[in-house]
C-alpha cells in the first residue's frame, strides 16, 4: 500500500500542503516516503526534487508538538556556523516544515574504532562553536524547576511504573537529598546554549561542515557540561572511560582557548561533567520507561542497562552520592525478575 492510500488525515493534509509547493520547488510528490522514527509525536519523510537533492518533511502535529521552537533554534544555530537543516517552507499552524536534507548517515551508524576520534573531535569543535555564540535571554532557561522536573521522571516512571516499586518515606527523603546535591552542582555551572540531545543519533556525518546537527528544538540556556555529557556518555553507544576522559579534556582545552567559562582546573570540570551526567541519566531512565509504559515504544528498553551503568559508576565514585547506590541496590533486590530491565 502506498503512503497516499493510508487512512491518515495528517498525511492527506501534508500531501495537500506539498502540492502547493510542488511547482516552486520542483517537488515530486509521488516520492514521499518515511525517513526516520522519533521518540516524540513528530514524523519525518523524505521527498525528491527535480531541482536538486532530496528534502526532508517534518510532520509535527499540534497540540502535541510545536514547530516554532525548531524554526527559531535553526536560525539561531545557523548564525553560529554550525551545520543545521535549512527551513525551506513552513506552515506553523498545521505543524509542517520542509527542510534541507543532511543525509541518512548518523554518527551512531558510522562510529567505530577507526572513525570515533575524528568524528568526536568534529562534534566537540561544533559544540564549542555553538557555545561561544551563546546569549542569555534568547532561549528558555534550564532552571532548577526544569532540572528537578526531569529528575522526578526517575521515581515516577522508572521506579514506580517500570520496577513497580514504592519508595518509603526514608528512601524518598534520601533520594531528594541526592537530587539537591546534583542540582546544586548543575546550577553553579556557567550557562550557555544547550542543545539537550547532542548525541550519536542526532549528529549526521557530512562531507563538509561535519557534523550535521538535528533535533535541537528543545534547546535551552543552561549548564555548560550538559551537551558534552550527552555526546560522550551516550545512551546508545559506550566508550572506555579512558577515551571519555581524553575527549573531555580535549573539549576543556578547546573551551578554555575559546574563552568559554569552564571550571579552571580539570578535576573540578570533570566533577561538573559527572554530576551533570547523573542528572541526565536519571532523567533518561524515566524517559525511556515512560516511552514504553505510556507510549508503547519498547525499542528503548534495551538501552536501559547502559544508562543505569552510567548512574551506578558515577554515584559510586562520590561519597556524598552513596545513598543513591544504596537505594539502587535495594530496588534491584526487590525488583521482579521477569519482564523488567534494570
Amino acid at each position: 500500500m502506498s503512503l497516499q492510500n493510508l487512512p491518515d488525515p495528517r498525511l492527506s493534509a501534508l500531501h495537500a500542503w506539498l502540492a502547493g509547493l510542488a511547482d516552486d520547488l520542483a517537488l515530486l510528490p509521488g516520492t514521499l516516503r518515511p525517513a526516520s522514527a522519533d521518540a516524540s509525536f513528530r514524523r519525518y519523510f523524505r521527498i525528491d526534487s527535480a531541482a536538486g537533492p532530496s528534502l526532508i518533511v517534518m510532520d509535527a502535529p499540534p497540540p502535541q508538538e510545536n514547530v516554532r521552537p525548531f524554526v527559531q533554534v535553526a536560525a539561531l544555530l545557523a548564525e553560529t556556523g554550525v551545520s543545521v537543516p535549512q527551513v525551506l517552507a513552513q506552515d506553523l499552524e498545521q505543524g509542517f516544515l520542509l527542510l534541507s536534507d543532511l543525509g541518512n548517515t548518523t554518527y551512531l551508524h558510522r562510529l567505530g574504532a577507526d572513525s570515533a576520534h575524528a568524528l568526536y573531535m568534529d562534534a566537540i569543535g561544533a559544540l564549542v562553536q555553538m557555545q561561544v555564540h551563546s546569549r542569555p535571554d534568547v532561549l528558555p532557561e534550564y532552571d532548577r524547576a526544569l532540572l528537578l522536573r526531569e529528575l522526578m521522571l526517575f521515581p515516577e516512571w522508572y521506579v514506580g511504573r517500570h520496577l513497580g516499586a514504592t519508595l518509603g518515606a526514608a528512601q524518598e527523603a534520601s533520594l531528594h537529598k541526592v537530587f539537591d546535591l546534583i542540582l546544586a552542582n548543575n546550577l553553579a555551572q556557567a550557562q550557555v546554549t544547550v542543545h539537550r540531545d547532542y548525541h550519536s543519533r542526532n549528529l549526521m556525518v557530512l562531507e563538509t561542515g561535519n557534523p550535521g546537527v538535528l533535533d535541537f528544538q528543545d534547546a535551552v540556556y543552561g549548564p555548560i557540561t550538559y551537551d558534552l555529557v550527552s555526546l560522550l556518555r551516550d545512551a546508545y553507544i559506550e566508550w572506555d572511560e579512558e577515551m571519555v576522559l581524553d575527549w573531555a579534556i580535549r573539549y576543556w582545552e578547546q573551551a578554555r582557548r575559546a574563552g568559554l567559562p569552564v571550571a579552571p582546573d580539570i578535576d573540578t570540570f570533570y566533577r561538573d561533567f559527572e554530576f551533570m551526567g547523573l542528572q541526565r541519566h536519571l532523567k533518561v531512565l524515566g524517559v525511556f520507561a515512560r516511552l514504553y509504559h505510556r507510549d508503547g515504544k519498547d525499542a528503548y528498553l534495551k538501552d536501559l542497562p547502559l544508562v543505569m551503568q552510567y548512574v551506578r559508576k558515577t554515584a559510586g565514585r562520590y561519597r556524598e552520592l552513596a545513598p543513591l547506590v544504596q537505594l539502587l541496590d535495594a530496588l534491584e533486590d526487590s525488583a521482579p525478575q521477569v519482564g523488567y530491565t534494570f
